[in-house]
């Protein structure tokens, strides 16, 4: 068998797994685009205490989500849609250049406003949703996930009992201040309505959480101040 044989059945090989593979990409992407669209609606919901499988979810956005808004950081409503802006890309931005998404939720004659969280933790991205009740102070629910903390120690950002810490926290104080929660080494006070406990072993991810939260809500505030 020649050189020249080998060369050209190499050739030939690589050029036809490429396309099988090319193929194969275009065809998966929709589909992959609908599962992350899907987990989206589910984390947004869970935000709310809503709990929806994955083919529950579009219907139960469709049912609890009544609104969704894009506003810039002086507070004013501009077009776009919510659900397609990309936060990693909007934190690359000045803090003046970004555009925002807020999901408004009705749950049993209730309101809410949800906002989508966006960091980093020990060893990559961590995100989040964090609702807040008509009041727009108080914490009703949180669902934090992440890229690549590790397991037992920051990855557990997404578990409930991290979670379930955040409801009726309060992100502004007695005189109005923005006041975020914070993510406590050591464990948070009793009773304050301000932080909550830090995971065991997981100090940095559980400071990259504290500072999603900082950072992710700030930007927000001229916002609700033109709706209360």
């Amino acid at each position: 068998m020649s050189n020249r044989y080998i060369f050209i059945y190499a050739s030939v090989m690589v050029i036809i797994v490429a396309l099988v593979l090319s193929s194969a990409a275009m065809f998966l992407r929709p589909l992959q685009e609908r599962n992350m669209r899907i987990e989206k609606m589910q984390n947004i919901l869970a935000s709310i205490n809503v709990t929806a499988s994955r083919g529950e979810a579009e219907q139960k956005f469709s049912q609890y989500i009544v609104e969704t808004k894009v506003i810039n950081t002086r507070g004013e409503e501009i077009q776009g849609d919510a659900f397609e802006v990309d936060l990693q890309e909007e934190n690359r931005k000045a803090p003046e250049e970004r555009v925002l998404p807020l999901f408004v939720s009705e749950v049993d004659g209730n309101t809410y406003y949800i906002v989508p969280l966006r960091g980093n933790g020990l060893w990559g991205a961590i995100w989040g949703y964090l609702s807040l009740d008509s009041d727009l102070v108080t914490i009703v629910g949180a669902n934090f996930d992440h890229a690549s903390e590790t397991p037992g120690l920051g990855a557990e950002i997404s578990e409930s009992f991290f979670e379930d810490q955040f409801k009726d926290k309060r992100i502004f104080d007695e005189a109005g201040n923005f006041t975020p929660v914070r993510v406590i080494k050591g464990g948070a006070p009793a009773g304050d309505p301000h932080g909550v406990d830090a995971i065991s072993g997981g100090t940095i991810t559980s400071n990259g959480v504290s500072n999603m939260l900082r950072d992710g809500l700030e930007v927000y505030v001229p916002y609700f101040k033109t709706l209360k």
